[in-house]
């Protein structure tokens, strides 16, 4: 090559220069006497020779020296080296391949390198890794001119040079790679793509003695060099993760094991490099690694001590002497960081066996002084340290800017902390490249950009992911402009070259294969390139220089540049997560990534989360302004979540990661009303959190006393206006932006509504403090129209990405191209916003993987990113400037991402995990029921509101079923809004049919459609009834209405007739008020109009219990009261209203010891001022009390003094026999807020005024039976005993000076004689009297003449009604017209349905009349039993009456119909049997309802409203029957209307065809279809339309649904046969079989959506990735430019991606269940079924996990007084059938039945957790299911939450059974948030097991 620098002197001089320092370090020692080797330089004419103890190596002249290593071999060798060496030089002799194989570190590669410099040999080194393809080794095409040329790649290289090839990381290479170079390594031999073949040298040389050279060279045979020698150097693997060595190749190598060297020479080395240490340290610090190395230790799973980093570490601790040994310690092996609790205690036992611990005493803190640059010496700063009072000076490499003096940065606030960790690094960057271990958000970049600025360096970040390849690390192919192909360099490289500081972020994400490309960098700074350029060492660099005399130029012309003396790499990742194992499936989140190889490569330094002062003190310096309260509270709750140890709070304390707490800040110091509450809640997106945590958030936010406050916000009103260029929204305003291209401002359709507003209001403040915005929630709530919206309000332009499964980073940056041969690139929307500053909007981000999306992260946090093209984006115009290739972004720049909700069903990536933190989170959820009915009717303006109502209160309703987990998908507002787009468009369909739009994708899953149609059934949307299915009842005629009676009232001046009765006012006394607790319970309306039509409107269960008894209902506008009598509670509840508020009044109703008093109460609701309030009065101890429904004060009203009566009296009143009166009070003019009360049999009228607070009593000269309030000021009093009837007026106010007297005016009554002869017997007793008169249509319709006068209807037992005329205004005669009834009701017997319960027959009068009059709709209304209704007549001979609790017999007065509606049976009824039949006849009361109609209460507490009215209820039917739409059964006809450009001829009839053959189209048949001019159908001219029977053939919907019966019939024997045969096999009886079937399917439901979780996780975990490299396939970007050249494997494909190598086996996952089977259980099944649901949750356990033992293994302890560890299923014998699952299930309740009392459940939970986490698994759970009084047993709930947490691998739940009081509440508070489940209602035990699961059990599976 250049002979002139081969001269011979030169290399002598350089042998003899090196024989000098080789011999004076061996001969130096001269402790060794045993074989040792000494290595010598024999210089003799006829060349060098290099001798090794007795083996000696004669040196050739290098053809190329500068490919010889320098600078290798150190000043002393020790004696295993100089072995080591040997024993080469004997392969190398013997022309054999070795291979070195040893733990990971430099050595063995200085090993080789050392031997190679000895001998003088060239060298070519590859590093492997995954991405090496065959190509790297044998020849690579690149284009030169326009020809593809072979260039000759390293392995073809050394062998035609006769070089030696350095393979390293032979562990790293995928299978099947390195099996190219078998037949090299074997015979010499290989052939090559060009079509060279290479030939060993023997066989060459014995072909070149036959054929000269040019015949061999013509035949493209060349000769591999017999110098030629393969040094391969390796893991072993089993030990290591790798590929494990291929036999084949394995056996063509000669191995030596290169372990560590031996004690006392790196003793040796160790006190030379640390004069200033006591040895006594040094030898300690090195037993300590020796130790962590052995086998042992490995065996306990550590990982192996960095060795050859201790003289690193011995050199720090020269210069700083006192560091603390544990520190060092730390920084070289990062134990607390990497290893588990035991992992952790091994290592500091191992510590302080050696002395090598602190001693408790915390570590002085240290600070950075000063930093100057060191004078003379180039590239150095001299940085003073003060640690502990002491000032300490070293020497730094520094960069090549000048230094900032440390605290002047005004970003960076110093915190003791982070200056601490400042000052460390300062002190390992002296010796080596470091690495930042530190949760997200904790201020990792924040240190490495001060670090830098202190010492003056660039900074080059490079943003690691995790399927980046070694090519994107190291260099990528580009093109000239004349279509060469190229290596550019890749940033990494000219960081190296330009003495930057690399910060390569997030090497935790990168692949370890893809990492060891850069071992070789970080160990020796040297560096081999992909297009043969060599990086080396500074000092290596110019030994060679000056070793072989040339100059720079001359070096770069053959690519070996120098790597700058101050490059340094400072590696970013977060901490590895302990005790997990490598997931395969793509999550970089579960990695252990810190193995024993990336030990070797860096010193560690960890960033913990700031201590709580320090973080104030941050985020008072950043944000100055923040309401120091708010950031109290703020820490208060990160730091607690901090510190638990329980897995829930510490994933939620990572979304409270301080770069969030710092966005909080900035936002609360400009918006500072807002509530934190809302700022921690959007951080942590606790809207899609899974149950189970956001329990857990909620939690902590109460005991941090952070209320959510939610009313402010909804009450606003939101607005957005446009005024003068200015936007405003809500209260944030902002000016409008004007952009350049109009044409990329969105505009969409949208409806403002309050919530969407409040999210954009969110928005935009976020957006004005310069955020970039993340947006997730479920598919439909409109994320996208949001963000449009906001954007056209703004007026930015947007450029839109949408993600997908195979987004790559590239496609994300750029798309490249080929034009004429050339590269070029097509910016991407990103760059394109980048550099025109539009707004990004990034769709389904979380479908694409996140390793892609993290490339956003730098781009988002340093405004850096580099693209594929070289190019990079950079955020600083001044950097910029003066740099090639750089695009500066737009300071207008933003990025909104949207993502669908984390977690299932979406199933996409977790994007907000992985990026949450660097974007201000928004949930966006579906809009709350009022503001979706305003948005929906702006979408359907024709839809009835009716209508619109029923789908937002269905689809809300479901939406929040998909919350808890009951159904899988979503329902978003996108559902509804078609709903209604549909039926605005085609308003006759019903909506019914339109809903199956939406639900038919459910109609083949059982279970969800079930769901389903209950929901929507609850909420009237009548999917699946026929229009024909119409239940209305029967209507009977009713008699004519004939005059009975006159009725005359007194008016003569007779005194006698006319009687004045006295009246006095006193004041009331009030006691109280008392409080009591109004308990809200969700109203769970039904609406009955599901499935068929009937006149009941809707039903709800009111919450009482068994034994209680209702005794009265009363309604007042839309408010419906209900009270109960056994104990005395009041109910009240809106006929539309979502809740029931209740009060429970038993205390203030006291009970009498022999419990003979029953109690009966009335109930009186008030009028306005005094709505909400309700006055009850008790009718024996005539209690009055006035309850406040809304705040629970309950006063006492004492009506008059002498009321209180001793209680001796009352004990004893039921003993004397004949019955006492008692008290009534009339409520009929409450709503006016006064109330009458009087005595039965007594003769005062005490008359209540609720506001004035006074009663007036008036005395009367008679004994009263009843009295009815005809009007305000008239009411009519029947006497008792006579019956004779008076009306009293009274004047209408009664002032205080008693002006007013009350008169008292005797009625006479005068029979009509009638037609029969006999005139009618005796005088009618009214059951009911309305109070106010019929309308005058009303009247006029009843009496059938047109009519105008006062009226009143009255009611009694024998007539359906009667209409008294003129009464009670006319004095003349008053006309009785009587509906007369065939047989008086009170001579029917009353056989109530209960009357064999009830003992015999009813002796008094029932206290309820159950009458009521509706006078808008003319009807009487009154509840009958079924003894008395007329069956016969009102159902055909051959149907049976259903069972009814009675029947509403409507009595209609304008279509003179009467009709007997049945009221279902109530589902359970109070045993008090003879209590409830002084209540009612009928098991039901009845009220009128202000809407028309009458509510039903039936003894069960089953409110029902019923429609009764003639025209209401048609309309409603009208309004059924649109919604179920008109199926109307007629064939549809498809029509073509064709317009064939024919004329039209005269009309004709046509010939008709005798065949009756259809016929399109033509003129000329009649009874076609589509022609012209003849008779037909769809065609054009004819005289009229005519079908000849040529229908479209449709079945029509009646038809579909008659499945012929014989068919059904077989499908049922065969179900059934099939059903007996499989209890046959597992031997079960129909019994046992039934028993099982109640258990099981209680819980069908929740363990359908279980399994249909575990099916798609485990379908997700199934997904195919991608394979590089792969010779057909789609073609991989990447690889472009290897296509032009003509490569092969340029293509990518999905497929199976096998596991990593050495990622260990996925384990299951380890459930235990315990289950409570104490007596306790059994003793309370009675009340609320305890023992039964425990019994239905394991057996849900049982089946949902059965066939997925390969996922979770599980088994069910018992526990109860008898011990905790009852086994019912063991973890390898599980169930398999039903009949083993019910043995499981009889063995819990015997068990529960006969074992003995007491509680184990704190031992049991102990136990297991301790056991379990004993055992291999991939995570562990216990959960308890118990129903401890833990009080009763002496045990604190303290104690029991720190049993529960006591593990923090396992995770421990537990679900109490709600107890006593509010014992379970008192409990939950104290117990671990998220941990602990009260179940007061036992039916949500399985549901409680359910979200377990869900939300953290598949979480990570």
């Amino acid at each position: 090559m250049h002979p002139r620098i081969l001269c011979s002197g030169t290399a002598a001089a350089v042998a003899s220069r090196r024989m000098k320092t080789i011999l004076s370090a061996v001969l130096g020692n001269d402790g060794w006497t045993w074989r040792s080797h000494e290595v010598k330089f024999l210089n003799t004419s006829s060349g060098d020779t290099v001798m090794i103890g007795d083996i000696s190596y004669k040196l050739k002249t290098p053809r190329n020296p500068e490919l010889v290593p320098v600078k290798h071999i150190s000043e002393s060798l020790p004696q295993a080296v100089a072995q080591h060496l040997r024993w080469i030089m004997q392969k190398d002799l013997l022309g054999q391949d070795v291979f070195l194989i040893g733990p990971p570190g430099p050595l063995r590669r200085a090993i080789a390198m050392q031997y190679l410099e000895l001998t003088k040999r060239e060298v070519e080194y590859v590093a492997l890794s995954r991405d090496t393809t065959e190509t790297d080794l044998k020849q690579r095409r690149e284009i030169r001119a326009g020809t593809a040329f072979y260039v000759d790649q390293c392995a073809v290289r050394a062998a035609t040079q006769g070089r030696v090839l350095v393979l390293e990381g032979l562990e790293k290479a995928e299978r099947n790679v390195l099996p190219v170079l078998n037949n090299l390594l074997e015979n010499r031999e290989m052939q090559l793509e060009d079509g060279r073949f290479l030939m060993a040298a023997e066989r060459y040389d014995k072909l070149l003695k036959e054929h000269t050279k040019e015949e061999l060279d013509s035949w493209k045979i060349v000769r591999v060099s017999e110098d030629f020698r393969v040094i391969a150097l390796g893991l072993p693997v089993p030990k290591y993760k790798g590929n494990p060595l291929d036999p084949p190749l394995r056996s063509r190598f000669q191995a030596r094991d290169i372990h560590y060297l031996p004690f006392k020479d790196q003793l040796e080395l160790l006190y030379t490099a640390g004069p200033n240490i006591p040895a006594e340290r040094v030898s300690q610090l090195l037993s300590l690694a020796t130790t962590l190395c052995s086998q042992e230790s490995s065996n306990l799973g550590l990982p192996d001590f960095p060795i050859d980093n201790l003289l690193h570490g011995l050199n720090m601790l020269n210069v700083v002497p006192t560091m603390s040994s544990q520190q060092l310690v730390q920084r070289l092996y990062p134990y607390n960081s990497m290893l588990g609790k035991d992992g952790c205690s091994a290592v500091e036992t191992v510590l302080s066996r050696f002395e090598l611990m602190d001693g408790g005493h915390k570590s002085p803190g240290s600070t950075v002084v000063s930093v100057s640059k060191t004078a003379g010496v180039e590239g150095y700063a001299d940085v003073t340290l003060r640690i502990a009072d002491e000032d300490v000076t070293f020497q730094v490499p520094a960069g090549t800017k000048e230094p900032r003096p440390p605290n002047c940065n005004p970003v960076f606030i110093s915190t003791p902390s982070h200056s601490k960790v400042i000052a460390d690094m300062m002190q390992s960057h002296m010796v080596k490249d470091m690495c930042l271990i530190g949760a997200k958000g904790c201020g990792k970049s924040v240190i490495a950009r001060e670090f830098a600025e202190l010492l003056g360096y660039s900074i080059e970040p490079v943003m690691l992911y995790q399927d980046m390849t070694a090519r994107d690390l190291l260099q990528q192919r580009f093109t000239l402009p004349n279509g060469d192909t190229a290596w550019r360099p890749s940033p990494l490289v000219t960081a190296a070259m330009e003495g930057k500081l690399l910060l390569l972020d997030g090497i935790h994400r990168i692949n370890l294969g893809t990492l060891a490309v850069l071992s070789r960098l970080l160990h020796d700074r040297e560096l081999d390139l992909y297009d043969g350029t060599r990086l080396l060492r500074w000092d290596r660099y110019q030994a060679l220089k000056e070793e072989i005399q040339f100059t720079d130029q001359q070096l770069q012309e053959r690519s070996i540049f120098a790597i700058h003396p101050s490059f340094r790499v400072l590696a970013l990742a977060e901490p590895p997560v302990v005790g997990t194992i490598a997931n395969t499936s793509g999550k970089s989140k579960g990695q252990q990534w810190l193995g024993p190889e990336l030990l070797t490569m860096f010193l560690y330094h960890t960033v913990s989360p700031l201590a709580r002062a320090e973080e104030v003190s941050l985020l008072q310096g950043l944000s100055p302004n923040v309401p120091k309260e708010a950031a109290e509270q703020l820490l208060h709750l990160t730091h607690t979540l901090r510190q638990t140890n329980d897995s829930t709070a510490q994933s939620l304390a990572s979304s409270l990661s301080t770069r969030q707490l710092l966005r909080i800040c900035r936002r609360l110091s400009s918006y500072p009303e807002e509530h934190i509450a809302h700022a921690v809640n959007k951080a942590c997106l606790s809207r899609f959190l899974p149950s189970v945590a956001r329990a857990s958030l909620q939690k902590s936010l109460a005991n941090c006393s952070i209320e959510e406050t939610q009313d402010a916000e909804h009450t606003r009103d939101l607005t957005c206006v446009v005024k003068d260029g200015v936007l405003t929204i809500g209260k944030v305003s902002t000016p409008i932006y004007r952009p350049n291209e109009k044409m990329k401002v969105p505009d969409v359709l949208f409806y403002d509504n309050p919530q969407h507003m409040m999210v954009m209001e969110d928005m935009l403040k976020d957006f004005l403090l310069g955020e970039h915005l993340l947006l997730v929630g479920n598919q439909g709530v409109g994320k996208n129209k949001i963000v449009d919206r906001f954007l056209h309000l703004l007026n930015r332009p947007r450029e839109y990405l949408q993600l997908h499964r195979d987004t790559t980073v590239q496609t994300l940056t750029l798309q490249p191209s080929v034009r004429d041969g050339i590269i070029t690139y097509e910016d991407s929307p990103l760059v394109k916003a980048v550099k025109m500053g539009h707004i990004l909007v990034i769709d389904e981000a979380d479908k694409a993987p996140t390793n892609v999306t993290c490339i956003l992260k730098t781009l988002v946090e340093n405004g850096e990113m580099i693209l594929a093209d070289g190019r990079r984006i950079i955020s600083d115009p001044l950097e910029a400037k003066g740099r090639p290739k750089t695009i500066v972004m737009h300071p207008d720049f933003r990025m909104m991402v949207l993502a669908n909700r984390p977690g299932f069903p979406f199933l996409g990536n977790d994007f907000f995990g992985a990026l949450g933190d660097i974007f201000s989170c928004h949930a966006v959820d579906n809009p709350k029921p009022r503001a979706e009915l305003a948005m929906l009717k702006q979408y359907g303006p024709n839809v009835p509101d009716a209508t619109l109502e029923k789908l937002v209160a269905a689809f809300g309703e479901l939406r929040s079923m998909a919350d808890q987990g009951t159904i899988a998908y979503p329902y978003s507002t996108r559902e509804v809004v078609n709903i209604v787009k549909h039926l605005q468009k085609f308003p006759s369909e019903g909506l019914a049919n339109v809903v199956r739009n939406v639900f038919d994708f459910d109609s083949y899953n059982k279970d969800t459609r079930d769901v389903l149609i209950e929901a929507l059934h609850k909420h009237g949307i009548p999917i699946g009834a026929k229009p024909s299915s119409v239940q209305l009842a029967n209507e009977l005629p009713l008699p004519e209405a004939v005059m009975t009676s006159y009725w005359t009232i007194s008016q003569g001046v007779n005194a006698r007739r006319k009687m004045l009765c006295p009246s006095e006012t006193h004041r009331i006394d009030v006691k109280g008020p008392v409080y009591l607790r109004v308990q809200a319970y969700p109203c769970h309306r039904q609406e009955s109009r599901a499935l068929s039509f009937s006149e009941e409107k809707v039903h709800w269960q009111i919450p009482m219990n068994e034994v209680n008894i209702i005794c009265d209902v009363a309604t007042k506008d839309d408010m419906l009261f209900v009270a109960t009598c056994n104990p005395v509670t009041l109910y009240s509840m809106r006929e539309r209203g979502e809740t029931i508020q209740c009060v429970e009044l038993n205390n203030i109703f006291p009970r009498t010891v022999s419990g003979v008093w029953q109690p009966f109460v009335t109930v009186a609701p008030l009028g306005s001022p005094l709505e909400g309030q309700v006055v009850l009065h008790e009718e024996q101890s005539n209690t009055v009390l006035l309850v406040d429904m809304a705040t629970g004060a309950v006063r006492r009203l004492i009506l008059s003094p002498d009321s209180e009566q001793p209680p001796s009296k009352t004990s004893n009143w039921w003993s004397s026999k004949e019955p006492q009166g008692e008290y009534k009070m009339c409520c009929d003019f409450a709503h006016k807020n006064w109330l009458l009360f009087y005595k039965e049999d007594g003769n005062q009228l005490e008359v209540l005024d609720v506001l004035e607070g006074q009663v007036h009593a008036i005395s009367l000269p008679t004994n009263l039976k009843s009295v009815f309030l005809v009007a305000e000021d008239r009411w009519l009093l029947l006497e008792s005993n006579t019956d004779k009837k008076y009306l009293l007026t009274k004047p209408m106010h009664m002032a205080a000076e008693d002006s007013g007297v009350c008169q008292l005016h005797s009625i006479s009554e005068d029979a009509v004689s009638s037609g029969h002869g006999a005139s009618s017997d005796g005088a009618c007793i009214p059951q009911m009297m309305s109070c106010d008169q019929l309308p005058n249509e009303n009247l006029s319709a009843a009496l059938s003449q047109k009519i105008i006068s006062p009226n009143r209807i009255m009611t009694d037992t024998s007539s359906f009604a009667q209409v008294i005329v003129g009464f009670p205004d006319l004095m003349s005669p008053n006309e009785v017209y009587s509906f007369k009834r065939t047989v008086d009701l009170s001579e029917m017997k009353s056989s109530g349905a209960h009357t064999f319960l009830r003992g015999g027959l009813r002796t008094t009068a029932t206290k309820r009349s159950n009458c009521v009059s509706l006078l808008s709709a003319n009807q009487v209304v009154r509840a009958l039993p079924p003894s008395k209704v007329p069956l016969k007549e009102v159902y055909p001979k051959d149907v049976t009456p259903p069972l009814t609790a009675g029947y509403l017999e409507v009595t209609d007065l304008n279509s003179k119909k009467v009709k007997y509606i049945p009221v279902p049976r109530s589902m359970s009824v109070s045993p008090y049997t003879s209590w409830l039949s002084k209540v009612s006849e009928t098991d039901m009361l009845i009220a009128p309802l202000s809407s028309g109609g009458v509510v039903t209460v039936d003894m069960g507490g089953y409110v029902r409203l019923w429609e009764t009215g003639l025209a209401t209820l048609q309309r409603s039917l009208m309004e059924w029957r649109n919604m179920i739409g008109s199926e109307d059964g007629r064939p549809v006809q498809i029509t073509i209307k064709r317009d064939s450009g024919l004329d039209v001829s005269a009309p004709k009839h046509g010939k008709v065809d005798s065949k009756n053959a259809p016929h399109v189209g033509g003129n000329q048949w009649a009874g076609g279809t589509g022609g012209r001019d003849t008779a037909g159908l769809g065609g054009r001219g004819g005289p009229y339309r005519l079908d000849a029977g040529h229908k479209v053939y449709q079945v029509s919907q009646a038809e579909k649904d008659a499945v012929p019966e014989e068919v059904r019939q077989a499908a049922r024997e065969m179900a059934k046969k099939a059903f007996k045969e499989r209890l046959k096999e597992i031997d079960m009886s129909e019994y046992d079989a039934a028993t099982y079937e109640r258990f099981s399917s209680a819980v069908r439901r929740q363990v359908q959506s279980l399994r249909i979780i575990l099916d798609t996780l485990q379908a997700k975990a199934k997904e195919r990735q991608w394979l590089k490299n792969q010779a057909l396939g789609e073609l991989d970007d990447a690889k472009i430019i290897d296509g032009l050249t003509g490569e092969k494997a340029i293509y990518k494909r999905r497929g199976e991606l096998d596991p990593e190598p050495g990622t260990p086996q996925q384990k299951p996952k380890r459930l235990r269940v315990l289950a409570d089977v104490s007596g306790s259980m059994y003793r309370f099944n009675g009340v609320d079924g305890r023992l039964e649901r425990s019994m239905e949750a394991v057996c849900m356990v049982m089946e949902a996990l059965e066939s997925y033992e390969h996922k979770f293994k599980y088994d069910i302890l018992g526990h109860s007084g008898d011990g905790y560890d009852i086994e019912l299923v063991q973890v390898n014998k599980v169930p398999k059938n039903n009949k083993q699952r019910l043995t499981v299930l009889k063995t819990m309740h015997a068990h529960a039945q006969f074992c003995m009392s007491g509680d184990h459940t704190v031992e049991g939970t102990a136990a297991s957790i301790k056991e379990l986490s004993q055992e291999e698994a991939d995570e562990h759970f216990v959960v308890v299911l118990s129903d401890a009084n833990l009080e009763r047993y002496g045990i604190r709930p303290e104690h029991f939450a720190r049993v529960l947490t006591s593990d923090p691998q396992v995770n421990a739940f537990a679900i109490f059974i709600g107890s006593l009081g509010d014992q379970a509440e008192r409990l939950q508070k104290t117990l671990p948030a998220g941990r602990s489940f009260v179940a007061m209602d036992t039916a949500q035990i399985p549901q409680i097991l359910q979200q377990i699961f869900t939300s953290t059990m598949l979480s990570s599976a």
